[in-house]
């Protein structure tokens, strides 16, 4: 007896659809929409309809919002009830393949389904006309991991070249359903009007650290000496940095642009 096989595609919509929780207490939602200050005059990109919910309040408040669904079931069902939203651009697709605006200012504001949070944060941040800010419904975890803590990594301290990052809101596992066996916050990652580091820095700070997480800072491998690090993190008025490795991302920014002195 032969049995048919799905595609790979409806495996990774069943996926995403199982895994996502959703969030419909309107009052709930209303609150932290207001902690986006989101105005008339916003763009808004949805990464998920889901069942609308979201969507509803969005669309009262945005001018105008582009809502992204994977499930063919999820996208008819919101379609049929957001019919009276007319600032709504509704599109069946999946956003990891959809394009970003290549213009003009929008903003980012989604309940994401936690497995794809890593794909979806370095799509937002790293295109070429990213949003100006992005709020995530997302693990704790995850965000903390994105906020370098408890110690930073490769992937936070890049982010933090041109992003600045927060927990805004911290939900109980009871606002969702189904009910997520982990703790979720609100993230808002915030572009910086003026990156920390220009293009061609960015790729040697991307060097540097990547470097200085393996061999470390200082030391026999390191590319600065314990001296330089010393002196460098006193004139700039900043503590050292801790035997256990964990660093700043300030204290990073001083020795990078340390080193660069060095190499002149």
């Amino acid at each position: 007896m032969q049995t048919s096989r799905k595609p790979k595609h409806y495996d990774t919509v069943k996926h995403l659809t199982d895994s996502q929780n959703f969030i419909t207490n309107r009052k709930l939602i209303q609150r932290i929409i207001r902690l986006a200050d989101i105005s008339v005059n916003d763009t808004v990109l949805e990464i998920g309809t889901g069942k609308g919910h979201l969507t509803e309040v969005l669309c009262e408040k945005a001018g105008s919002v582009c809502s992204v669904e994977i499930d063919q079931k999820l996208y008819e069902n919101a379609r049929e009830r957001l019919t009276p939203c007319n600032n709504l651009k509704l599109v069946h697709g999946d956003f990891l393949k959809y394009n970003l605006p290549t213009k003009g200012a929008y903003k980012v504001f989604s309940n994401i389904p936690y497995f794809i949070t890593t794909q979806i944060v370095e799509k937002l941040t790293r295109m070429s006309n990213p949003p100006t800010d992005i709020w995530l419904v997302m693990e704790k975890g995850a965000a903390k991991r994105f906020m370098g803590m408890p110690k930073e990594t490769g992937k936070s301290l890049l982010l933090k070249v041109n992003w600045s990052i927060k927990i805004v809101y911290h939900f109980r596992r009871e606002d969702f359903h189904p009910m997520p066996a982990v703790d979720s916050v609100l993230v808002h990652f915030s572009r910086k009007e003026k990156a920390d580091l220009d293009r061609k820095e960015y790729c040697e700070f991307e060097q540097f650290v990547a470097h200085s997480l393996k061999y470390g800072i200082c030391g026999r491998n390191g590319l600065l000496t314990k001296r330089q690090v010393s002196v460098a993190l006193k004139q700039a008025g900043l503590p050292h940095t801790h035997e256990d490795g964990v660093t700043l991302y300030i204290q990073w920014l001083c020795l990078f642009r340390c080193y660069l002195q060095t190499r002149q």
